[in-house]
């Protein structure tokens, strides 16, 4: 099937993914009265009367947007808000299908950080949580640290914390099979925008060595002091690439045990895995196509590889994240999605392969099990409540 060519007739067809349905029935005048007005006052001076009750009352309980400014969508750069829309539509549904949980996508016509940080602030009143969505760097970094400082309820990149938290979950399957330690690995990054900086600070909090990631940007290697870092990727540099280590992704990956790329395709090549230490682990996740293609990478010599992709074994897809993640701060009311809750959907997410079933060509859940959200809703759960962010 030549899918984009399909996937253009069937959105033509279906005319939106998604679409608002009543919850209640209204066909008298009682079911009027009841859901509408007069009815309606009293559960609207509750809610006057106490803030909480607006999560009781209404379906804000169970609703999160998805936002994006539309510069960052897919593969494809920034083509605008409404250009985006039908991937905020596509990421609404997968909330529905894996999380029961109710998305509405709203497309910002904005560049601007403090009027999209403003605009989400005032209509956050009327969700559960916020997940912003396909926002370039360093621009997305700015406006969720600011939305979690104003806001109460949970704000969540999906770009950034879902790509990490199942690399990280299959990289700990991965280490199973190879017999090495998280904190001794040496970890080789190709991309440094929003995705790679949240891999790297995600894989330090669970255990990674800071020191022993190298990452790399279009420029080369990153340290300390080297000059045209933005803040962001300079706080990396002060605590990665603890030798300091200056050239190209190729000298990155002498001796690196695992290479993660959120980058380009093509960035790396057969020999430069050759040059990686024994039993290398390849992550090569550019879409829709990755930095080198998996018989290339095992070519070179690694011995576990995942991608972005459906059509290869071990696929790394957020999907694996972001319902159950949301379920969980909904069920629970959290006030943020904290670091715990992310390690947690982690340890959760790689739990799921059990010992007698990991192997090479499985070491992470696939994408379309629908009981992963319930595993995953579950552990933020827990992780929330242990922390103290859960309100109920």
């Amino acid at each position: 099937m030549n899918y984009r060519e399909e996937s253009l007739k069937k959105h033509a067809e279906w005319n939106g993914k998604i679409e608002v349905t009543a919850r209640i029935p209204v066909n008298t005048r009682d079911d009027l009265s009841l859901a509408y007005t007069p009815g309606v006052a009293e559960p609207c001076l509750a809610i006057q009367a106490d803030y909480n009750k607006s999560f009781e009352l209404t379906r804000r309980s169970n609703l999160v947007a998805v936002i994006t400014d539309g510069t960052a969508v897919l593969g494809l750069g920034d083509i605008g808000p409404e250009a985006g829309m039908p991937v905020m539509e596509g990421k609404c549904l997968l909330f529905k299908e894996f999380g029961d949980v109710d998305a509405f996508p709203l497309c910002i016509r904005s560049k601007d950080v403090d009027e999209i940080v403003r605009t989400i602030y005032l209509l956050s009143g009327s969700f559960g949580g916020i997940n912003l969505e396909d926002i370039g760097a360093p621009r997305c970094f700015e406006i969720e640290r600011r939305l979690i400082e104003m806001c109460d309820i949970p704000i969540f990149h999906d770009d950034q914390h879902g790509t990490a938290i199942v690399v990280a979950a299959a990289l700990l399957n991965a280490l199973k099979i190879v017999k090495k330690d998280m904190a001794e690995i040496k970890i080789a990054m190709s991309g440094a925008g929003a995705a790679g900086v949240s891999i790297a600070k995600h894989l330090i909090n669970m255990g990674a060595t800071a020191g022993n990631i190298i990452m790399c940007n279009s420029r080369g290697t990153i340290y300390e002091g080297k000059p045209g870092l933005n803040s962001e990727i300079q706080e990396m540099a002060k605590i990665t690439n603890k030798d300091k280590v200056d050239g190209t992704i190729a000298d990155a990956l002498k001796g690196a045990d695992v290479f993660i790329g959120v980058s380009a395709p093509g960035t790396v090549t057969a020999e430069m895995v050759s040059t990686m230490a024994k039993d290398a682990i390849v992550f090569p996740m550019a879409n829709p196509t990755p930095e080198i293609m998996p018989d290339e990478a095992k070519a070179g010599g690694a011995r576990i590889v995942g991608t972005g992709r459906s059509d290869f074994p071990n696929q790394i897809n957020n999907l694996l994240a972001f319902p159950g993640i949301f379920r969980g701060a909904l069920d629970v009311r959290a006030s943020v999605i904290n670091e715990e809750m992310k390690v947690a959907t982690s340890r959760a997410l790689a739990s799921l392969i059990s010992d007698a079933d990991l192997s090479e060509e499985n070491i992470i859940p696939s994408a379309l099990d629908k009981n992963v959200g319930k595993v995953v809703a579950a552990a933020v759960a827990e992780a929330a409540r242990a922390t103290g962010v859960a309100r109920i």
